[in-house]
This record gives structure tokens, C-alpha cells and sequence, in this order.
């Protein structure tokens, strides 16, 4: 059975820095792409970063250069190191598994299968 694990959050003043972490396990961790997504209230939940099975990253341009993505294979854990935060930032934010059938499609929600439960970030200014 699958299972994805996120902790990490936490309430944080604008510009402060968080680490997310998703411990995951039931599956085959290295055949999977792993992303972030976070959703806010009354918004669509969005792709944030994305790592490849290949190693290769993706952000969404509001996080580029804040947000890193990494992950540790023999953990099977992936990570979002969160930096600068700002208020528009605050959401519950979730890991997903997924086999993206290109690379245009891996922030894109509809191709991940497994999600976690989430963790919120709220950023206060």
C-alpha cells in the first residue's frame, strides 16, 4: 500500500524559510516522478516543483529561485526547501507520486496517482 508522509510546516513570518519533507513508501520510489503541489482556500491546487525520475527539476515561475526540490533515494524521502517565504505562499502543501507522460505535463496534477495528506504553511506579513 502506498503511502505518502508530509511534514514540515508550520506558521512562519514573511521571508522566513521552512523544509518540507514526504516520507513515501508501498511503491517502487525511483520509477516515480515526485512532485509539490499546494492549494490554498477556494483555489485549484497547483503544481509547485517537480523532480524526475531522471533527476531533472521543474517550479512554477512564482517559486523559481525560492523553492529547491531534492530528495534522498535511500530514504525514499523527497524535500522542499522553502526560502523568502511571502504570504501568497500560505497553503496546504502536498506530495505526490506520478508518471507524467511528458515533460510539459509534470506540473500538472492530473498526472499524479498517489498524494499524501498534506501540510500547512501559512505565512504571516
Amino acid at each position: 500500500q502506498v503511502h505518502l508522509v508530509e511534514s514540515g510546516g508550520g506558521s512562519v513570518q514573511s521571508g522566513g524559510s521552512l523544509r518540507l519533507s514526504c516520507a513515501a513508501s508501498g511503491y517502487t520510489y525511483s520509477l516515480y516522478s515526485m512532485g509539490w503541489f499546494r492549494q490554498a482556500p477556494g483555489k485549484e491546487r497547483e503544481g509547485v516543483a517537480v523532480i524526475d525520475s531522471d533527476g531533472s527539476t521543474s517550479y512554477a515561475d512564482a517559486v523559481k529561485g525560492r523553492f529547491t526540490i531534492f530528495q534522498d533515494n535511500a530514504k525514499n524521502t523527497l524535500y522542499l526547501q522553502i526560502n523568502s517565504l511571502k504570504p501568497e505562499d500560505t497553503a496546504r502543501y502536498y506530495c505526490a507520486a506520478g508518471r507524467p507522460l511528458g515533460r510539459s505535463l509534470l506540473l500538472s496534477r492530473d498526472e499524479y496517482m498517489y498524494w499524501g495528506q498534506g501540510t500547512q504553511v501559512t505565512v504571516s506579513s
